[in-house]
């Protein structure tokens, strides 16, 4: 995971007796020019941290008055919260508390605490008190310096999943959760640190420059604590869930066709875009466009052509935007040569701005082979899901990149040693595959270098989206007898109707040329498949033949529509790709949500 934000509490963590630590202001700059943005989270008026610093356009943000107060450097302000009403002000000044507001905040010393909470119980106010060492503040409820660093992320079209936060003290919590990377100073609060990924160590604000100038360094995140932002895969056969934490590491999924890891994947990537990641998911088959039915998720490349370049580049760029780029439509060469664009193209936008956060490749055997796959990737920043079921097809160099292994189904045992292979440090034996090889499709493998390469069995999650399935599963489909197409002859019905497409390709070969020619002349053709099936795609293309026919260009229709429908229905031969593995019709059925792929 590229970095990109670097979030700064004020007092105590680069602030010494309410005044920038020596050093602090040069690395803020430093830091600036290499591009990461600034932003200081404090929960001091924004008044008194202008008096303290001057002007405050040494950072891009400052997130005041503990989240509820935005200040840009152009001199925009935004205010997130509200004052308490002056009934609140009147009983602390009845009960002798002193205070001072700000534009949403009140503050006291920490020992006024049992009379303003007696306050705020009398009045019944939507009020709460946070303690900042011998301080305390008042503010409204759901405010912190999480909310207001999130709103100004927002404002800065920047994601929280490429920062670092660091902080010393209780009101820091917050802030520290909301972002990639939580690190608390040595000096402050032991909660804080006991909490953070990691501690800076030092004596005093002064030793932040320090971490600033190496983090900074830094192209990525430094790794954080296990178990920080966990996904929740499935549970496992003792009841217990079964997590794992994929942020900013390599994961491989694998398994044989039909054994359900585009399903794993989906499950995978739902709960990534759900805690607000973004990624960019290449689908070849068309598997993944369930996904859109998410927020944030929009799907490129369904029309006849795949997206350009631009198009893809403009939407991966929006920080709270997934994409889906379906090739489903081009033929393999095709696919291969897109993909050997779109992968570089990715790498160096995520480099630049930290934009997609994970980026997936399904059926990555056709494009991270030996001899082009490992120079597509940018391995250094990591976050890529491979799928396939040819793992030993994948270059050297990203099969020792994996770090997690999500295992479907393995028969084949070139491809099981594979999996031991690339889960180093492995106590598994041989033996294993047995259990690999008669998995169910609702049930998976998870492997993790971390723990010693034990395979750790499961059952995965239900999905949240319609997985889509491969169109063949659909050519058998039959709507209901009210809308078969029912074949006659010189007005008289044949006795021949079609619910299916599979019913349709058979019946129309087997039909007189001179009544298909009455259909192709009407229309008909075209017009049942694009209102019946949705397809619209193949309605079009039966329709071209349909006005072939209309200006005597075609003697006979049914071969020409009949080879259409199998063309893009029927799939290839196992372990081929092709333009049939496309994304499912909108016809009026729902993929069962189970564990099939």
């Amino acid at each position: 995971m590229k970095f990109g934000v670097l979030a700064l509490d004020y007092d105590g963590t680069i602030a010494q007796d309410g005044l920038p630590a020596p050093g602090i202001k040069s690395a803020i700059a430093e830091a600036r020019a290499r591009g990461i943005v600034v932003i200081i989270a404090t929960g001091r008026i924004l008044s008194d941290l202008r008096s303290l610093c001057g002007d405050l356009s040494f950072v891009d943000a400052v997130v005041a008055e503990n989240g509820a107060v935005l200040a840009f450097p152009n001199g925009q302000t935004r205010i997130l919260g509200r004052l308490p009403p002056q009934t609140f002000f009147n009983e602390l000044q009845r009960r002798e508390v002193a205070f001072r507001s700000g534009q949403c905040i009140v503050e006291a010393d920490a020992s006024a605490a049992p009379a303003i909470l007696a306050a705020i119980r009398e009045l019944q106010l939507p009020l709460v008190i946070l303690f900042n060492r011998g301080r305390l503040m008042v503010l409204e409820q759901a405010i912190s310096k999480g909310t207001g660093l999130r709103d100004a992320l927002h404002i800065l079209r920047l994601s929280p999943h490429n920062a670092i936060a660091i902080g010393d003290a209780e009101n820091d919590h917050a802030l520290l959760a909301e972002c990639e990377l939580a690190a608390a100073v040595s000096w402050g609060s032991p909660t804080l640190q006991a909490e953070a990924d990691q501690v800076v160590n030092g004596d005093g604000p002064t030793a932040v420059a320090a971490y600033i100038r190496w983090a900074t360094t830094k192209s990525r995140l430094p790794a954080g604590r296990a178990g920080r932002h966990p996904l929740t895969l499935g549970t496992a056969h003792d009841g217990q869930a079964v997590t794992d934490d994929v942020s900013g590491v390599n994961a491989l999924i694998v398994g044989e066709s039909q054994s359900g890891k585009s399903w794993a994947t989906g499950l995978v990537c739902e709960q990534l875009i759900i805690q607000g990641y973004t990624l960019c998911v290449i689908d070849p088959e068309g598997d993944y466009s369930g996904l859109e039915s998410l927020p944030g998720v929009l799907v490129l490349g369904t029309d006849d052509r795949p997206p350009d370049m631009p198009e893809v580049a403009h939407a991966i760029q929006h920080f709270d935007l997934s994409v889906v780029v379906d090739l489903s439509r081009l033929h393999l060469q095709e696919k291969i040569e897109y993909i050997k664009t779109l992968l570089p193209m990715l790498a160096s936008i995520r480099r630049a701005t930290g934009l997609p956060h994970r980026i997936v490749v399904d059926e990555a055997h056709y494009f991270l082979h030996e001899e082009t796959g490992a120079p597509l990737l940018d391995l250094e920043l990591n976050a890529y899901t491979i799928v396939t079921y040819r793992p030993s097809d994948l270059a050297p160099e990203i099969r020792s990149a994996v770090d997690l292994v999500i295992a479907k189904r393995l028969t084949n045992v070139l491809e099981f040693e594979t999996l031991l292979s690339i889960a180093k440090n492995t106590n598994i034996g041989r033996e294993s595959m047995t259990t690999v090889s008669g998995l169910p499709t609702d049930e998976a493998f998870l492997v993790t270098r971390e723990a010693g390469g034990q395979l750790r069995r499961f059952k995965l999650l239900p999905r949240l989206t319609t997985h889509v399935r491969h169109r063949e599963k659909y050519f058998d489909f039959e709507v209901v007898p009210e809308k078969a197409f029912v074949f006659t002859e010189k007005g008289s019905t044949t006795g021949s109707s079609a619910r299916s497409l599979k019913q349709f390709a058979t019946v129309l070969q087997e039909c007189p040329a001179s009544s298909a020619g009455d259909y192709a002349r009407r229309g008909d053709f075209s017009r049942w498949v694009g209102d019946v099936f949705q397809d619209h795609p193949l309605a079009s293309n039966i329709r071209k033949v349909e006005q072939r026919y209309r200006l005597s260009q075609l003697g006979d229709v049914r071969q020409p529509i009949a080879s259409l429908i199998l063309e893009r229905y029927v799939a290839p031969q196992e372990g081929t790709l092709g333009p049939e593995h496309v994304v499912a019709p909108a016809i009026a059925i729902e993929a069962p949500r189970r564990a099939t792929a």
